[in-house]
């Protein structure tokens, strides 16, 4: 008997702000199909989007803005997916470029502290996981980050990381879902989230 794999609708946000040929790549890997977009009507009738982000918030923020993304991503129904700089603008505020975010994380995007290199770049445990997301990764995995700016601890964190502090490495708010670090280039337990994700 063939199982038949479940046909989605899968949108990552094309926003130029985005590494996310990767992203589009390791869905591949897991056997969906995921489109590039900026076009609400094609956002809004996903079964699952990915909100991506590499850069700096300020900018990011503008080109969400001038599309309209800004009001459209926060009234979203459907299970999303911000990953790096995409998390960090979905929260209130970022210290990055004086940047208002999107609100749906209510905390305060912060700068590592001067004595810290950063910006981190490398592999770092999570832990204290708590969410479907992390069905099947273990306590203390290793994800692969990239970022000079922090989420500090909320009643929406679902994962931590230490970095001389201990910060938010994953949300969860209802619908939304966000992750500080790169799934797309965690190995296997980063796989294994994507997977989580478009399994909810």
């Amino acid at each position: 008997m063939t199982i038949e794999k479940v046909v989605m609708n899968i949108v990552i946000i094309d926003y130029g702000a985005g590494n996310i040929q990767s992203i589009k790549f390791a869905i591949q890997r897991l056997g969906y199909e995921a489109v590039l977009s900026n076009d609400p009507e094609e956002i809004k009738a996903a079964d699952k989007v990915i909100f991506p982000g590499v850069g700096e918030a300020s900018s990011a923020m503008d080109k969400l803005r001038a599309t309209g993304l800004d009001t459209l991503i926060p009234e979203l129904k459907q299970p999303v997916l911000g990953i790096c700089l995409g998390m960090q603008l979905m929260c209130n505020s970022s210290e990055e470029g004086n940047t208002k975010g999107l609100g749906i994380y209510n905390v305060d995007v912060v700068k590592f502290e001067d004595n810290l290199k950063v910006p981190q770049i490398g592999w770092n445990q999570i832990n204290n996981l708590n969410s479907p997301l992390f069905k099947d990764v273990n306590e203390d995995e290793f994800m692969y980050l990239v970022h000079s700016f922090y989420a500090p601890l909320s009643d929406e964190t679902i994962a931590c990381t230490n970095y001389d502090v201990e910060y938010s490495s994953a949300f969860q708010k209802d619908n939304f879902y966000g992750v500080q670090f790169h799934p797309e280039k965690s190995s296997i337990a980063g796989s294994q989230i994507l997977k989580n994700f478009l399994e909810l």
